[in-house]
């Protein structure tokens, strides 16, 4: 099958790791498949990406890169002839601005069109030209794919004419599930986060809890992995706070399987998510976790608390509490991350995420 799939760029996004696990697995069962970046620069991958996957770059298909509302245009005619030209036989589009440009660019063409949601739209800030475009341009697409029962709630109960919505979760890599946490044995224990350092992840209060717990959990450290705007004010903070060298902000890595397994705890304190990888990844590894109940995602991955400590979103109390049961029990740490390790397997392995596109390819009459 051939197939084209769209993102808006190839950098250290949960979008873009989960575009190249996709086209990664379909290339190596002999599928046919382009990955297409449709921003206006090039760039390296920063994810591992088989060199049977074809990289075309919508940026080398039109003569102009400035920004300009002709520019666009420009950049939705060359989209379409290369899908006319292609003939994919199916699309799939990752990101709600690359989802309104992938339903534009092939109307009429005969093929199937699959847009996918990455975060909760309903939650999300956008501005209202993207959020009217999402409105007009969804309802020609042969599916909307959300990675959460509840998103998919949300619309069901709202008033856009939709053909369909299918629900499919991120899948775990097969190799991330090849690592499995290990317990350090100098007693010194860390605790991880990753994200990009931006608002939203909120980064600033989980320092603040940190704070908290610190002086009583002498033998634990933070790191944060990720990079973003708020990095001058989370060290400045770090510094302020006396905890230079107990929180550390390595920016990005290359090998967040290799730190996870080498973490005792997670925890994710963000407003919102579509489907956090980070959390995903860290379960996979089996390690315990503590997430904010934010819309969405955690609360179905962590199976409404049952493999990873859920706590109420924006509590802090709550959430410091959480955080100590697991700082003082090693024995609730291997019991939380066993259960989320073994669940992982179960639900969101790559095979199993894998059946579930080739059921939704089925159904909007993709052809094999």
């Amino acid at each position: 099958m051939k197939i084209l799939l769209l993102t808006s760029s190839l950098g250290a996004g949960g979008a873009e790791r989960v575009a190249t696990t996709l086209c990664n697995a379909w290339s190596a069962r002999g599928d046919q498949v382009t990955l297409m970046p449709t921003f206006s620069g090039h760039g390296e991958c920063f994810y591992e990406l088989s060199s049977t996957v074809r990289i075309v770059y919508l940026a080398d298909l039109v003569s102009r890169r400035k920004k300009s509302f002709v520019n666009q245009i420009t950049r939705l005619r060359a989209l379409r002839r290369f899908i006319a030209t292609e003939r994919p036989d199916v699309i799939v589009s990752f990101l709600s601005n690359v989802n309104v440009a992938a339903v534009v660019a092939s109307v009429g063409l005969g093929i199937p069109v699959v847009v996918c949601e990455r975060t909760d739209p309903f939650v999300r800030q956008i501005s209202r030209l993207l959020r009217l475009a999402c409105r007009f341009t969804y309802p020609l697409a042969d599916a909307l794919m959300v990675q959460t029962q509840a998103v998919a709630t949300k619309y069901a109960s709202s008033s856009w004419d939709l053909r369909r919505v299918r629900v499919i979760p991120n899948p775990i890599s097969r190799q991330m599930l090849d690592l499995q946490h290990h317990d350090s044995v100098d007693g010194r224990k860390r605790l991880i986060a990753v994200g990009r350092l931006d608002e939203g992840k909120q980064f600033g209060m989980l320092i603040k809890v940190f704070a908290s717990l610190s002086r009583r959990h002498t033998n634990w450290s933070f790191r944060i992995f990720g990079e973003g705007p708020l990095r001058p004010v989370l060290q400045q903070q770090i510094s302020a706070l006396g905890l230079t060298g107990r929180v550390e902000l390595p920016g990005r890595t290359m090998s967040i399987g290799e730190e996870l397994v080498e973490a005792d705890a997670f925890v994710l304190t963000s407003n919102y998510e579509g489907f956090p990888n980070a959390l995903l990844e860290a379960m996979a590894v089996g390690l315990p976790c503590v997430t904010y109940d934010c819309p969405s995602g955690p609360r179905e991955m962590s199976m409404e608390g049952k493999v990873a400590i859920l706590v109420p979103l924006n509590d802090e109390q709550a959430l410091g509490l959480a955080l100590q049961r697991l700082m003082l029990d090693a024995d609730l740490r291997q019991a939380l991350g066993s259960s989320a390790r073994a669940s992982v397997i179960e639900r969101f392995a790559l095979d199993k995420v894998l059946e579930q596109w080739d059921s939704l390819f089925e159904e909007v009459g993709a052809k094999h």
